[in-house]
């Protein structure tokens, strides 16, 4: 029988626990899944430890990311042998998701997993890799270029930072990353950084408007941090923000928006369009150095993963941690 972490609420308290998992059980949906490897993200640990508000319904399965092979299937787009992945629509939150050995989802959620990419590589990448691909394709669209100056990256350890980094760095620009972590210098330079900054100078209360350094930056960091980054970006550069691991709070003024053009583009790869999600790995396939992603990646089980959700919302945890859900 399928093994997988299942989360669950009664009136003994709030558990998670790997068990098996009949196929009885599973959500109604026009594919099944049988899962290679998933992730553990953020998200995931807080759903995991019970620590944010993730999970919707119970009992609920974790993971909103999976790469697998269809094992049969109502959808039109997809038949029994093909490889798929999925990242986001709310799956590990109002629907069954990725740590466990089988899914039933809605086709319709689902990518073509690229030729370039092992399964393995594939969630190495993940909801993290994917929406580190979104902000760089933000930063394109609204025209900076690697000959605009510096893009600083936040939190950039993390999974969608390490991403980042990587990505913007084989494109030619010149990447600053910033870290709470010093012993992550090397890491950080061998995925492309130029310049490791520490995180502690952006986390207090800052000016409305400070010296512009910043043609673009990609933050994950949210509060004073993005504040503080949207005060110090050049005119006209451009801000993406996709996460708040600080916090959702932006004590900010509109300084930067209306003094120098700032943007601050919002990036949600949750309920992304299909179009974008295709075109964002489309561009992974092309634009990610392999040997730099084997240096982000960490293979874990599926009771690791329980055991590592702690640390990850501690901030110990550097890069990604792919789970082999059949280990």
């Amino acid at each position: 029988m399928p093994k997988g972490i299942l989360i669950d609420k009664d009136q003994t308290g709030y558990h998670a626990r790997l068990q098996e998992i009949d196929d009885s059980a599973l959500p109604d949906g026009n594919v099944t899944v049988r899962v290679s490897h998933s992730t553990l993200n953020y998200k995931d640990a807080l759903a995991i430890t019970g620590k944010g508000p993730v999970v919707r319904k119970f009992p609920m399965v974790p993971g909103i990311d999976l790469v697998g092979t269809v094992e049969d299937s109502s959808h039109p787009d997809y038949g029994a042998g093909d490889q798929v992945i999925l990242n986001g629509w709310g799956v590990g939150e109002s629907h069954w998701g990725g740590l466990a050995q089988k899914a039933r989802l809605n086709g319709d959620w689902l990518v073509p997993l690229p030729a370039a990419f092992s399964p393995q590589q594939a969630m190495t990448i993940g909801t993290a890799g994917y929406t580190a691909m979104l902000c760089v394709l933000a930063l394109e669209q609204h025209g900076v270029t690697p000959t605009d100056g510096e893009i600083l990256v936040t939190g950039a350890a993390g999974g969608v930072g390490s991403v980042a980094v990587a990505l913007l760095a084989k494109l030619g620009y010149t990447v600053v990353a910033m870290t709470g972590r010093p012993n992550d210098s090397d890491y950080l330079t061998h995925l492309g950084a130029a310049e490791i900054i520490d995180r502690a100078l952006f986390t207090s209360p800052g000016k409305p408007l400070g010296k512009e350094r910043w043609a673009g930056a990609v933050d994950v960091v949210g509060s004073h941090v993005l504040a503080n980054v949207c005060a110090t970006t050049k005119y006209r550069g451009v801000v993406t923000a996709c996460g708040l691991a600080a916090g959702m709070d932006f004590p900010a003024t509109v300084a930067p928006f209306i003094l120098r053009g700032v943007t601050l583009a919002g990036i949600d790869s949750v309920m992304c369009p299909r179009a974008d999600r295709l075109r964002a790995w489309q561009r992974l396939a092309t634009d990610l150095d392999l040997e730099k992603l084997g240096t982000i990646g960490q293979e874990v089980s599926l009771a690791e993963a329980l055991s590592l959700a702690p640390r990850l919302l501690d901030g110990a945890v550097r890069g990604r941690l792919v789970v082999d859900v059949n280990r």
